[in-house]
């Protein structure tokens, strides 16, 4: 659901995937199959749609869960379309990304966090012709 399932848009090389299970609260349900698959628990966010981010050590894997239902899934995954369909947004973004990807950053999180303004403004353009499409 990252920059790396856009075509045409610059990228880390780290593949973000998301993961919708019944209750993300509930980790005794879902945490050791993904581990038994290699993947470590990285980043616990109860406060955040009950997020949980796992990463395998010897992958450039970002495994976001949440729980089925969760308004954030759509929120990425209409980011993510609306990128893949306008090629003026997905420019738009691109430009940003590099002129952020230009700073130095103390954690990854400050990067992710200083391109919320641009990510809000493209959500709303695609959620709005989401929904003049219905």
């Amino acid at each position: 659901m990252g920059s790396t399932s856009v075509p045409g848009l610059p990228a880390k090389p780290i593949v973000d995937i998301v993961l919708a299970v019944s209750d993300s609260a509930k980790e005794a349900e879902y945490v050791p199959p993904l581990e038994g698959a290699g993947y470590k628990l990285h980043i616990r966010e109860p406060g955040w749609y009950e997020h949980r981010m796992f990463k395998r050590p010897e992958t450039d894997v970002n495994l976001h869960v949440f729980s089925a239902g969760s308004p954030e899934i759509d929120r990425m995954l209409a980011f993510r379309d609306w990128l893949r369909i306008d090629a003026g947004d997905r420019e738009l973004y691109a430009r940003s990304k590099r002129v952020l990807a230009q700073q130095d950053w103390k954690y990854t999180q400050n990067y992710a966090d200083a391109k919320t303004a641009v990510i809000q403004e493209i959500v709303s353009r695609a959620r709005s012709s989401a929904v003049s499409n219905d």
